[in-house]
Formats: structure tokens, sequence, C-alpha cells
């Protein structure tokens, strides 16, 4: 009996703490699957407008309602990280995105499918600010974070990349719902290593989740893309564009008033008076505004002008999706060198060029001039970047704001990109006309991405006279 009550007062084991290399991995899997979805239905489109029978405006919508809740509600799920538990939210958003994903895949019609990339966008902005937060707890700052935030961005920016590939197998293969099927196995695995690997880390303080401040910024941010997208159809002028302009500019308007005056605000706005925290986040959503159009652009160029098939398009995005994730990696190596503000412009500088030479596609263009040796530059060059953006933008955080400059990374470079499509792919139809000719849809693609070269080439500008020469260490 005394050997039974030992046993009741012995100290129940502990699990060891799983080894680092791991804890990335879960958390990078989770981001791939996230920034995957942003780009894997571009392949579909035209599979989908068949099938469902949606507008062309209706089609950007498939993109914008996942990445406009994606971002609009990336500060509210960071912030929860930080106050509930990065690992809770991490499950929570992760079976939020798989069975959005699943009622996509079943939807019966346009209104369903919106829907669903709306349910799959909440979910994402709940996961994607804990990867990045458990990427950098699970290692110490220095060269061994740098290189697991260039592995994180690397693996983000390749489920970008590689989302043109695997859309266009499934859809040659099987369909277009199984761009979002494919998601439910495999959310199901990561949920499941998650649950038993992951632990529990959090900074709560008893304040409560800001969620005036979230509904408001989603809001404004996606009203203000709905205004945007009506000039397509309306014009600039026109009462139907002007009111949800202004209407989207008042919401945000009334979040940093609402921001400015609560106790417990979503977005801190003392934290933008950090050089490294406001100038890196400006960046990256100027070259988001670009970068994240490529792949739109490139799909439709090179299935509605050079009659690639959908396999034959993911196919040709496969050399940009390598250059990506070689970016990526180089970066760390290149930081150590020349310091993260030469290699983020570097970055941005080999992007541009490849904007550039995408401007002067042709309706009769060839693979390598027209898609694979601009793909190259302009992937090559974000890989290059996006690392040292990140490691600027967190570097210095305090542990309770991890969770909330982590997901306002993911917002200004998601944002940024939702608004850039908005724009991009108006003025893109609006040069098209009401042509369907190769050479009028060509024209309207040319027009977007020399637009997107000026975008780019004030995000170098700003990076040169703003970002900071070297990282700041908290």
């Amino acid at each position: 009996m005394l050997e039974a009550a030992d046993a009741t007062r012995r100290p129940p084991r502990l699990r060891p703490a799983p080894p680092a290399w791991l804890v990335v991995a879960l958390a990078c899997a989770g981001q791939f699957l996230v920034v995957l979805d942003v780009s894997v239905v571009n392949v579909a489109l035209p599979s989908i407008r068949a099938d469902l029978g949606m507008s062309e405006s209706g089609l950007q919508w498939v993109v914008n309602a996942y990445s406009i809740a994606f971002a609009g509600f990336m500060l509210l799920g960071g912030r929860a990280g930080d106050l509930y538990g990065r690992k809770r939210m991490f499950l929570v958003g992760l079976g939020l995105f798989t069975v959005a994903s699943l009622a996509g895949g079943l939807a019966e019609g346009g209104g369903q499918l919106l829907l669903a990339r709306a349910a799959q966008g909440l979910g994402a902005a709940v996961l994607a600010p804990a990867t990045l937060t458990i990427v950098t707890s699970a290692v110490p700052e220095g060269a061994a974070r740098a290189r697991a935030i260039a592995t994180w961005t690397a693996v983000g920016a390749g489920g970008g990349a590689a989302g043109g590939f695997f859309g266009g197998l499934l859809v040659d293969t099987l369909s277009w719902r199984w761009v979002l099927l494919i998601n439910v196995p495999v959310g199901a695995v990561v949920l499941l290593g998650s649950l038993w690997w992951l632990t529990e880390s959090r900074n709560g303080d008893g304040r409560r989740l800001d969620l005036p401040g979230a509904l408001l910024v989603t809001g404004g941010l996606a009203v203000l893309a709905y205004g945007i997208s009506q000039t397509e159809a309306e014009g600039w002028t026109a009462t139907a564009t002007l009111v949800p302009l202004a209407a989207g500019l008042l919401l945000i308007c009334a979040f940093l008033i609402v921001e400015s005056r609560t106790t417990a605000p979503l977005m801190p706005l003392g934290l933008l008076r950090v050089r490294a925290v406001a100038s890196a986040n400006a960046a990256m959503f100027l070259s988001g505004s670009a970068l994240f159009c490529t792949w739109y652009f490139i799909t439709l160029y090179a299935q509605n002008v050079l009659d690639y098939s959908p396999l034959q398009a993911g196919l040709a995005m496969l050399p940009s999706s390598l250059a990506i994730v070689l970016g990526s990696k180089l970066a760390p190596r290149l930081m150590r060198r020349l310091g993260a503000r030469r290699v983020a412009a570097l970055g941005t500088l080999v992007a541009l060029t490849g904007y550039g030479w995408q401007s002067t596609m042709t309706a009769d263009g060839a693979f390598v001039p027209s898609i694979m040796g601009p793909g190259i530059l302009m992937m090559l060059g974000a890989g290059l970047a996006s690392t040292p953006l990140a490691s600027l933008a967190t570097s210095g955080a305090a542990p309770g704001e991890a969770g909330l400059v982590s997901g306002l990374v993911n917002t200004s470079r998601t944002m940024g990109g939702s608004l850039g499509l908005a724009v991009l792919s108006t003025l893109a139809a609006a040069r098209t006309g009401n042509g369907t000719s190769a050479q009028a849809l060509t024209e309207g693609y040319a027009l977007a991405f020399r637009v997107g070269t000026g975008l780019l080439l004030c995000g170098l500008v700003l990076m040169l006279v703003w970002l900071p020469r070297r990282i700041p260490q908290g």
C-alpha cells in the first residue's frame, strides 16, 4: 500500500520537448497550406468559370474572398495566439481551414464557393501568425533563427509558387474541385502531428480580444477592394465606385480611432513607431501588391493567350518555383555579408527587372522569353527580399507582442497583394475592354506588369531610405 501511495504522489512524467527541426517542420507545413491556397486556384479559374458559370469579376473574388479574409483577420489571429496560446490557435485555424476546404470542394454554386473561400481565409488568418511565432520561439535569436525564418519563407513562398503546378496537375487529372479537396487529408495529417508534438506557449495577461477593431479593419479593406473592382465596369468617378471607396476609407479611419482609445488594442499604434517594424511592413505591403499578382496574370496569359492546358501552365511555373526557394535559402548567407537592408533591396531590384521583362510579353510569345526567364528573376528576387524583411519586422518584438507582429508581417504582404490584385486586374480589364482576342488580352496583362514594375521601384526606394541598416536585437 505504501508503494501504491508513493505512486500516486509521484509527479506525472513530462513528455520530452520535441527537437527544434520538428517544430519548425510542422509550423512550415501549416504555412505551406495557407500560402498554397492563395495561388492554387489560379490555374483552376477557367474550369471554375465554365462549371459554375461565374463572371470575370466573380473569378477575381475567388482569389480575393480568401486573401481579404486572410489578411483582414490576421491581426486578430496573431493577438489570439499571444493571449490564448499559439498551439491552440494553430490547431483551431488549421481545423477551420480544412473544413472550409471540404465545403469549397463540394460547392454547387459561385456563392457557396466564395463563402467557403472566405471561411478558408479566416482559418488561415488564425493559423498563419502562429506558424511564424512558433518558429521564432523554437529557435534562439541569431544566425540559427535567420536560417529558420529563411526556411519558413522558402516553404511559404514555395507554396505560392508550387500552387500553379499542383493546381494544374489536379485540374487535368481529376477536376478543379480537387485543388480544394486535397487540403482535407493533408490538413488532417498536419493537425494530428501538431496535436501530439507542438507545445503550448502564450503571453496572456487577462486582456480581451479587440473584436471591434478586427471587424473595422477587415470590413474597411474588403469594401475598399470592392470599390476598386467596381472601376472596371463603372469607372473611377461613378457613384457605384466612389461610395464603397469612401466607405472603406472611413472604416479604416474608424479603426485607427478605436485603436488609439481602447485599453487593449488589436494593433497598438505605438508599435508603428518602431522603425524596423514600420519600414519592413511598409516595404512588404508595396512588394506584395505587385508580386502577389504574378501567378494570377501569368496563369491567365499561359492559358488564355498561349493555349496552355492547366497542367502545362503549372509545369511552366516550376523553374520560378525553384528560383524562389533558392532565393530564400541564399538570403541568410547574403545577410551575414551585406546586411538585411541591402539584401532586401537587391532582391527587389532583381524582381523589378523580371517584372519589366515580363511587361514586354507578346501574343505569340515563346516559353523561355515570355514565361521562364522573367519568372525566374521575379521569384528569385522575391525569395531574396522576403527573409530580410521578415527578420527586420519581427526583430526585437517583446514576447507579449510576438504573435501580433507575426500577424502584421503576413497582413502587410497579403493585404498589399489583395489590393494590388484589385487594382492591377481592373487596369488590365480596362485596357482589354471587351476584347477577347489574344492581342487584346496580352495588352491588358502587359499593362498590369508595367504598373507592378512601378510599385516595386517605389518599394526599392523605400527600402534604401527607411529600412534600418542592422537588425535590432531584442
